[in-house]
């Protein structure tokens, strides 16, 4: 194996993280995102008795800020890879079971009952989902009438390669491309946050009557 397919290798763990150096980027996740994800968190105004689910949770580290500004609440966390699911229950195992429940799964068909949370976050992820409109749709399912979906993206530029090149399996969505497609899947109120990057934070709201 040439030196470029060693490194795609290693950084198909930003997708599905496996073994070793899945943990290692996870770990590097919870640290390298926190200034992303803090920004993002600032864009939502919390509740303090939200019940909040983080899709692709990987390594648990947004969970326990959920946690911290919902006080009241708790935090859910899904992820396609089970390295994460460990990961992310040892991350937050104070709180394991009674206000934090952690388990593998897809965003394409959550575990959970019809208007289940107050508020769903995906924090650098949504570039893996695949078919976003089905996505969004699974997600309003799930959320109360009226609850946030929060979105926050490092990159936003499709036409920005430097990873898409490397990571098999990830697209780079646009600011209008996720507008438009929340739109059609029954979300409305859309607010837009950005930083001098390339950076991008997206809160929308699940109509409070379903079409």
């Amino acid at each position: 194996m040439n030196k470029r397919g060693f490194v795609s290798r290693i950084l198909q763990n930003f997708r599905k993280p496996e073994g070793f150096f899945g943990r290692m980027i996870l770990w590097g996740m919870n640290t390298g995102h926190a200034s992303l994800a803090q920004w993002g968190m600032s864009c939502l105004q919390w509740q303090p008795e939200w019940s909040v689910l983080d899709i692709g949770c990987g390594g648990g580290a947004n969970l326990l800020q959920i946690l911290q500004r919902c006080p009241q609440g708790k935090a859910y966390g899904i992820d396609i890879s089970p390295e994460s699911v460990t990961f992310a229950r040892k991350k937050n195992k104070k709180y394991l079971g009674t206000r934090c429940f952690i388990e593998q799964g897809g965003v394409h068909r959550l575990p959970y009952p019809d208007y289940a949370f107050d508020a769903v976050t995906a924090f650098e992820t949504v570039y893996f989902w695949g078919n976003l409109q089905h996505a969004f749709t699974e997600v309003g399912r799930v959320l109360k009438p009226g609850g946030s979906f929060l979105i926050c993206c490092e990159i936003s530029d499709p036409a920005n390669k430097a990873w898409t090149g490397l990571v098999e399996g990830m697209e780079i969505h646009s600011c209008d491309e996720l507008k438009a497609i929340l739109s059609k899947s029954g979300f409305t109120d859309t607010v837009i946050f950005r930083t001098k990057k390339e950076e991008l934070c997206l809160v929308s709201h699940r109509q409070t009557v379903r079409l």
